[in-house]
């Protein structure tokens, strides 16, 4: 009675939304609705944010992007037999339908995340046995000494505790290329690699041939190890001492759980945060995802593997055969198959490693385009929607997470639009530019404020957009290769550690400029318009003030390409552990102030009046990790401060012993707490109309920046051209 009770409330409820959306009112009633449903909005955010009065909120947006998208259906297509007009109008149409459905399911997905969840402390006899897996491909010794050292401390029983490190740049095919260089590269390789976990204590593993890339590494480690769990933690993503008692403990009470993914944390910013300047000042790109998106996919039991910082069961990878390796998105393929058989999956929203971001844009663009090819792949090969033992919230929760991907198709047609009717006249919607205003003012207004219900503090307003439109024009062609040959896209490793020594534009950056000339054209066209057609002022206005958000948005990825130089060439981290320094025969009592991968800022209170640039000194402190040997860690200074009494060294270390990348390792990784302050310090909702206000103000300020790079690098390439030659007049 209650379950029927129920249907029958939601069939009146379903019944009530369809009246209200379709009930035909007037464009100035519309607005005046539109604008009352974003005040309560925007009043049950001030007051009652979260709980029902969140999805009272929710529901309110919903029905005014519902009556938008009637008006749209209803209203605005061009007519067939106008088919110029029709095609364009119908592919705008399609665009905005796209974007609806992604708001619905968002809405599906994140409404009412799961909390983070805390794992079960066991007993040290209870804990399971644990192989972790760094696979490896062309990443720098440097790099893997200091992820190898951070996951040999964890903080786990030594004998349940096996590292390996599963190196695909070292294989037997690439010792016995035909490239004599390549090849010689690769037996150097293999050597320096073997002895260095050697010295850490950690395993070497390789094999014969790179078949299907980081799956078939990581497949190849399977055969070799026989853990209850396996951890994979990528070449960069150091993990925290408690990463094991923060994620093993779920297995013992779960036998179907197949996996414990954790977030991905970064201590360098990305190229947009780095070139515009937002890393300690605004969310991350990624915090959205795996802050809000991936605890809501958590209530639905359909969080998935992201390729690293997870620990999954190893007999629930022997049922499917080993990490899949059809896509060259292995992790999200995988977990795919896993939950199809009835496995289950859990997300611990706490930063445990910390790991690096690509450093230029071309290396950012990669990455992105593997991962948009990987997810249309498996769109095409698996059909998440139609796939049997999922359920439907599993089904949509996949869709939402790989329909996202297919954002440059849309946002290529909302750029374009405009130009349509500002240089061919060709009507993209049959309304005036009155009835345009109050349906799409209301529709957006009502829209970025469910946005920012949804992820609140985890994203600012427009950040999504930037982020959409910097890498549209460069996966456009990734997404139209993988849709017309479905297996070419193969996987390729995304440089991490490298660098911009030197100010510059990005090799890639000139569709960017290209296109930002092309809506600069598009403004010109409609002063021209104004002038030349005034009896369309109302239509022309609209398309032109949506023009100029797309330069506004157009501009500020011109500062986004704009590559800024690096003086450090890794990011420093807060530490405050104290130590001593011991330099000549002196020792002083000292404070390790901030490290990083290289060196370390450390204050002495009082004058060093012996030490000097170059000066050789040793570093010791108590390791929070147990090492065998002296901790002591060898540096050298490369600069000194004195200030109130004080005086500040910054320094570089000498890692010449195993144990050194161990005391590192301590310093820059063996505390998650910070991780999680950094995040919890950049945490904060600036509102929608403070937020609108700070990004196109720093749009305008990232247009000018980008323009000035572009003149700055045009003058030189002229003034390096040879002069022509003065004519004699006579002939050659």
């Amino acid at each position: 009675m209650t379950k029927a009770f129920a249907v029958l409330l939601w069939a009146f409820a379903s019944l009530f939304v369809l009246m209200l959306v379709t009930l035909p009112i007037s464009q100035q009633t519309h607005l005046i609705a539109g604008t009352a449903v974003v005040v309560a909005m925007a009043l049950l955010k001030a007051f009652k944010p979260t709980g029902v009065w969140r999805l009272i909120a929710l529901a309110l947006g919903t029905s005014i992007v519902l009556r938008y998208v009637y008006w749209r259906t209803t209203s605005t297509l061009p007519p067939i037999n106008q088919p110029e007009n029709f095609i364009v109008g119908l592919t705008v149409y399609l665009a905005e339908m796209y974007c609806v459905a992604m708001l619905a399911l968002s809405l599906f997905v994140v409404a009412t995340p799961l909390p983070s969840r805390i794992a079960p402390r066991l007993r040290d006899d209870e804990l399971p046995s644990v192989d972790v897996f760094i696979p490896s491909y062309n990443e720098s010794g440097e790099l893997l000494a200091r992820t190898l050292a951070a996951a040999k401390g964890m903080d786990y029983p030594p004998d349940k505790l096996h590292v390996y490190l599963l190196d695909d740049g070292g294989t037997e095919q690439k010792r016995n290329a035909q490239n004599i260089e390549a090849a010689t590269e690769a037996q150097q390789r293999h050597a320096d690699l073997k002895k260095l976990c050697e010295g850490l204590g950690v395993n070497y593993l390789t094999r014969a041939r790179n078949e299907h890339a980081k799956a078939g590494n990581l497949n190849n480690g399977l055969e070799y190890s026989t853990s209850e769990i396996v951890v994979v933690f990528d070449a960069d993503h150091a993990p925290a001492r408690d990463f094991l008692h923060c994620t093993v403990g779920f297995f013992r009470d779960d036998p179907k759980l197949f996996m414990v993914q954790t977030p991905h944390f970064f201590l360098n910013p990305d190229p947009v945060e780095r070139n515009l300047r937002t890393f300690t000042k605004m969310p991350s790109e990624n915090e959205m995802f795996y802050g809000i998106i991936q605890r809501g996919l958590d209530k639905w039991n359909a969080s998935f593997f992201c390729g690293s910082a997870a620990a999954l069961r190893r007999s629930a990878l022997a049922a499917v055969g080993g990490f899949k390796g059809r896509s060259i998105t292995e992790d999200c393929e995988t977990a795919l198959e896993l939950h199809s058989r009835g496995w289950h999956s859990i997300y611990v929203d706490k930063p445990l490693i910390a790991g690096l971001q690509p450093a230029t844009f071309a290396s950012f663009i990669g990455q992105r385009s593997r991962w948009a090819q990987g997810m249309v792949q498996i769109f095409l090969f698996q059909r998440p929607f139609m796939k049997r033992g999922l359920s439907i919230s599993q089904r949509l929760c996949y869709m939402s997470s790989i329909l996202f991907w297919f954002f440059p198709l849309a946002r290529i047609v909302f750029l374009v639009a405009p130009m349509f009717y500002l240089f061919f006249n060709l009507e993209i919607f049959v309304a005036s530019g009155q009835e345009f205003l109050s349906y799409t003012l209301s529709y957006m207004f009502v829209n970025l404020m469910m946005q920012n219900y949804l992820y609140g503090s985890y994203r600012w307003p427009w950040i999504s957009e930037l982020y959409e439109y910097a890498q549209t024009l460069y996966l456009l062609p990734a997404l139209g290769s993988v849709l017309m040959h479905p297996t070419k896209p193969t996987f390729r490793v995304t440089a991490k550690d490298d660098s911009v020594q030197e100010s510059r534009l990005s090799e890639i950056a000139w569709p960017l400029f290209a296109f930002f000339c092309v809506l600069l054209a598009g403004v010109a066209m409609t002063v021209f318009r104004l002038i030349e057609q005034p009896y369309k002022a109302d239509v022309t206005i609209v398309v032109g003030m949506w023009n100029i958000l797309n330069v506004l948005l157009a501009g500020c990825a011109l500062g986004v390409v704009s590559e800024r130089g690096e003086r450090q060439s890794s990011q420093r981290v807060r530490a405050d552990r104290r130590c001593e320094l011991t330099f000549g025969d002196t020792t002083v009592p000292a404070m390790i102030e901030n490290v990083s991968a290289n060196g370390a800022g450390i204050r002495i209170v009082g004058a060093a009046p012996t030490l000097a640039n170059e000066t050789h000194l040793h570093i010791r402190f108590t390791p929070l990790s147990a090492l065998d040997g002296d901790p002591t860690l060898p540096a050298v200074v490369r600069r000194i401060d004195h200030n109130a009494g004080t005086t500040t060294v910054g320094v570089r270390y000498l890692t010449t012993d195993p144990v050194h990348h161990r005391l590192v390792a301590d310093l820059l990784y063996a505390t998650s707490d910070r991780w999680t302050a950094f995040q919890t310090g950049r945490r904060y909702n600036p509102g929608l109309i403070r937020g609108t206000i700070w990004f196109y103000a720093l749009a305008v300020k990232q247009t000018v920046r980008g323009l000035v790079y572009l003149y700055r690098t045009s003058v030189p390439a002229r003034a390096a051209s040879p002069a022509p030659q003065q004519s004699t007049g006579g002939k050659a």
